[in-house]
């Protein structure tokens, strides 16, 4: 790996809710509707608009950048998940807006990516969680554009695929986040159309293989990033006709209720977000609606 910047953590203040905001190094490219994910302490970034096939990580520890080996695909809204120190990229667009049903397998150690079986259901602007060691494959853009509640299961040590129950509401640009035993599938919007953007909270119980409405996200929007923190699931930016979102919403499992923390420093979507070490890393991500990309790294410490 290729080393690229490192620069001090610089800090925001806001009172509005609880959190406090800091800067991190910006990312070396300016991207949107990226692919992220945490492994092993580390937070890569792949595909999306503007960074082709370019893979950096950065790391929170010493707040600097790397590049590893480019992605066999240039993808764009993709999802990223970690597992077994390994990364993970499925679904997205590719050559245009067509969806594909790639899967990759990045090995940090090797510096090298593998083929995986691949998704049953091709779809971009989908999401993905990690739940008991198994990979899970949420709704997104199918066929003719259109959303597909396709929920199909990964086993990595067979490298094999399942489909499980799927999403009661269909829809793209969604986000998901595992808290204690189950999947919650949160916002988005309808056929690709931020137009209609959605509010739903929706729990998936792997035990049971049932879904669950839950209380519904305060503000509707999609394009947007997820993150657990200290039991809450936190829900940052997103899009509308009328511009960007600045929300960083926080849904509390155990309540069934929703709080609002310090808003994002820039307001954006087709960001992502990661947990590493109690902070919450939220990176790239376009300022305006539609194509735009930004390379922000900006820390929310609770």
């Amino acid at each position: 790996m290729t080393a690229i910047v490192s620069l001090a953590f610089l800090p925001f203040a806001f009172g509005q809710g609880p959190g406090r905001w800091m800067t991190g190094a910006p990312m070396p490219s300016a991207r949107s509707e990226v692919a992220v994910a945490a492994v092993a302490g580390k937070i890569y970034v792949v595909g999306g608009f503007g960074a082709g096939r370019q893979l950096e990580i950065y790391e929170p520890l010493t707040n600097r950048w790397f590049r590893g080996a480019p992605a066999p695909h240039a993808v764009h809204h993709a999802a990223a998940v970690g597992l077994n120190g390994k990364l993970y990229i499925i679904g997205g667009y590719a050559g245009g807006w067509s969806p594909v049903d790639f899967v990759y397998e990045y090995d940090p150690a090797a510096d090298a990516w593998r083929k995986r079986a691949r998704l049953p259901t091709p779809r971009g602007a989908l999401t993905a969680v990690v739940f008991d060691g198994k990979i899970h494959v949420l709704s997104g853009v199918g066929r003719h554009r259109r959303n597909t509640p396709a929920h199909e299961v990964y086993d990595p040590a067979t490298d094999s695929w399942r489909a499980r129950a799927p999403v009661p509401t269909p829809r793209d640009h969604l986000a998901a986040a595992v808290v204690g035993k189950r999947i919650y599938v949160i916002g988005g919007r309808v056929d690709g159309s931020y137009a209609r953007n959605l509010d739903v909270n929706e729990a998936y119980d792997p035990a049971t293989n049932r879904w669950q409405t839950r209380a519904p996200m305060p503000t509707a929007r999609s394009g947007i990033a997820a993150a657990v923190l200290n039991g809450e699931l936190l829900v940052f930016g997103g899009e509308a006709t009328s511009g960007t979102f600045d929300e960083a919403e926080a849904y509390d499992p155990k309540s069934d209720r929703w709080r609002s923390y310090a808003p994002l420093p820039t307001a954006r979507h087709g960001l992502g977000a990661a947990n590493v070490g109690g902070r919450i890393y939220v990176i790239a991500g376009g300022t305006t609606p539609g194509g735009s990309a930004s390379s922000l790294n900006e820390v929310l410490n609770p």
